[in-house]
């Protein structure tokens, strides 16, 4: 279900707008009272700022527990492919259907764009999008301007595309499929409440996916074995030595795991188990650590596929930054298995008091102690 998408023919045609508060601090919802037509002289602009955040990302698909038919945003999405003049009523609809999932306390307020894109190149064919954005907060900006024969400096709010929070491209490609789905969450903290109850879309199991997938996958299980070996070894001594090495230098079992994504054409989860995992109760394990994540993500992972040779090096690549230096002069080290679900076990946010990021992190017990 992989695609190549190309922009360069793309042209964003009209946009509905919306103001979108918190239902629970009663800030209320409010909506164009039309579609806002784009000018020929914004158009160029304003669609390379709309589809630029859309690049290289995994694609997802709609997807309801009993049929799309009663997915209300495949419907949406149907209905204005079918029917440009249908993008107020729907995209209103949306907005809406945004607010009301709005309702867990860390969600932002924020200002909300939905725009019909035409002319996106999907494997040389021509289709069109609909582009969703949602910016959580205003930046001041200057703008300088003539009266009365002198230059005049202004300070206005408004939204930097640079820093739109989320995002989500849906585009008109395999419709009985749930559609070709682009979504990003730059934040990080509410990526579920975005991609799993406002949007109700699951990653495409394509090659991409599930590389990088059983990749991290291996990683993370190969450094939770060789921990819990360590942890009843009597060998203290040994251990310690081996925790003060790079990561990289000490992990064995997961270089093989990755050797095997390098030099292997297809995946094959029969062959990774006798050729990585070996013992039968590694492979027991193994498969109750499969569980676990495809119940995580909702979905069930193919037991073989054709590797995709880019992911595993943006893995590798990924698991040996395992060091996180930061401009306060903090630095986080993060073992193999830590970088491999950093997703679920780091959280990125922006303090507003302090206008600083800051990193949460989460776990179970000080193993220092």
């Amino acid at each position: 279900m992989s695609a190549k998408i190309r922009f360069t023919s793309a042209s964003a045609t009209g946009l509905v707008l919306a103001k979108v508060g918190h239902p629970q601090r009663d800030e209320p919802l409010e909506t164009s009272k039309d579609v806002f037509s784009i000018g020929e002289e914004d158009r160029e602009g304003l669609t390379a700022i709309f589809l630029k955040p859309f690049k290289n990302l995994l694609a997802h698909r709609f997807s309801h527990h009993t049929s799309l038919e009663q997915h209300e945003m495949n419907v949406c999405a149907r209905t204005i492919f079918a029917d440009g003049a249908t993008l107020h009523e729907k995209g209103c609809e949306i907005a809406k259907r945004l607010y009301a999932k709005s309702n867990h306390p860390n969600i932002k307020s924020g200002d909300l764009c939905i725009s019909l894109i035409e002319e996106i190149d999907v494997d040389g064919e021509l289709k069109k999008g609909i582009c969703i954005l949602k910016s959580e907060s205003v930046v001041p900006f200057l703008s300088i301007s003539t009266k009365d024969g002198d230059l005049h400096l202004h300070t206005e709010q408004g939204i930097n595309p640079e820093k739109i929070d989320k995002g989500c491209l849906i585009i008109d490609h395999l419709p009985n499929k749930g559609y070709y789905v682009l979504t990003f969450d730059r934040s990080g903290t509410d990526s579920r409440f975005w991609v799993r109850d406002f949007l109700g879309v699951l990653p495409v199991t394509d090659p991409s996916f599930l590389t990088k997938n059983y990749t991290n996958m291996a990683v993370a299980f190969l450094e939770k074995e060789k921990k819990e070996k360590k942890a009843s070894s009597s060998a203290a001594p040994a251990a310690e030595q081996e925790d003060d090495l790079p990561p990289w230098e000490t992990s064995g079992a997961e270089k093989d795991a990755l050797t095997y994504f390098e030099e292997k054409e297809s995946f094959s989860l029969h062959e990774f188990e006798d050729e990585v995992l070996k013992t039968p109760d590694a492979k027991k394990r193994f498969a109750e650590h499969r569980a676990q994540v495809e119940e995580e993500q909702g979905q069930r992972f193919d037991d073989s596929f054709s590797i995709s040779k880019k992911d595993v090096s943006k893995v590798k690549k990924k698991l040996q930054q395992s060091v996180m230096k930061l401009d306060t002069g903090v630095e986080i080290r993060l073992k193999p298995s830590a970088v491999a679900k950093a997703d679920r076990v780091l959280e990125h946010g922006f303090d507003e008091g302090k206008k600083m990021k800051f990193i949460k992190v989460f776990f179970n017990e000080d193993l220092g102690e």
